[in-house]
């Protein structure tokens, strides 16, 4: 019997897959129509979070942050069968994973994080990937459990609290990533490209195939062979935001970058490969 509470888009999609599966799952939602709308599917819905636990040997948990988290488990608390295992799939700060795991073990009970990097569709079509460390053993008894939620389960070892902390280094990368596209756009904007172009041009030249090559540069610790001298991208940089203030259009990230950047040339590494802004940073 597993349990399910957290009935947002991504736990309810996995819940309507795990009864896809065969599984009998039941569920609790803080509002609780959304874990009774799962029932026309085949889960059995709860208003009490205690109730909902009962009997169930695996509790997955899809909340909002680590206070949810803490108040939901404790909520449930009585109702958890003796050495239940409780998988947490919420984005969490790296300590306060470390602590549930402390905390649920002196009680009897197991905590794993398995964060994942997962859509609802994703967690419907059982792909994507989610993320466990800690107990080796542990994650052994629940691998091919986990394994049939994910496209892919990985591994990062018996650190516990690692799960969470690459988590939040793929979101953290995911808000740059998404706040540089903006930039992009605004300055598109502002030069008069149309969208369509800018699809165009992405579609043929692909920045994503450099990541690899770029962290290596930016880790090696060696910048004095520049492919990109930092004084010619802070030109460019330079000449971004002219653009940009120039349409009235107000650029996020580029002048924090362009800051960091008059701070290494102020170092006298202007001449170097413009990577080194990461150079502090390793």
């Amino acid at each position: 019997m597993k349990a399910f509470l957290g009935m947002g888009l991504l736990g309810s999609n996995f819940v309507k897959a795990m009864l896809k599966k065969g599984e009998q799952v039941q569920v609790w939602n803080r509002t609780a129509s959304k874990a009774k709308e799962l029932e026309q599917y085949g889960a059995k819905a709860f208003d009490g979070v205690a109730d909902a636990v009962k009997g169930a040997d695996i509790i997955h948990l899809t909340l909002k942050d680590d206070a949810s988290v803490n108040e939901v488990l404790q909520n449930a608390a009585s109702g958890l069968k003796p050495g239940a295992i409780i998988v947490d799939h919420t984005t969490t700060s790296k300590e306060g994973a470390i602590q549930r795991t402390k905390e649920w073990k002196e009680k009897g009970f197991y905590y794993q994080h398995a964060p994942v990097f997962m859509g609802p569709a994703n967690a419907l079509e059982s792909t994507g990937f989610m993320m466990v460390s800690g107990d080796e053993e542990l994650i052994s008894k629940l691998q091919s459990h986990l394994s049939k939620m994910t496209g892919k389960l990985l591994h990062f070892g018996n650190e516990v609290g690692k799960a969470a902390a690459i988590k939040l280094l793929g979101n953290a990368f995911l808000v740059c990533f998404t706040a540089g596209i903006r930039d992009t756009l605004a300055l598109s904007k502002a030069l008069d490209v149309p969208v369509a172009d800018v699809f165009s041009l992405f579609s043929e030249w692909n920045p994503a195939t450099q990541i690899e090559a770029r962290m290596k540069r930016m880790t090696s610790g060696n910048y004095s062979q520049p492919s990109w001298e930092l004084n010619m991208a802070r030109k460019d940089t330079g000449i971004f935001i002219d653009t940009a203030q120039k349409a009235g259009t107000e650029l996020a990230v580029i002048p924090s970058v362009a800051k960091l950047m008059d701070e290494w040339i102020e170092k006298g590494f202007g001449n170097n490969d413009w990577t080194v802004i990461a150079k502090d940073s390793i």
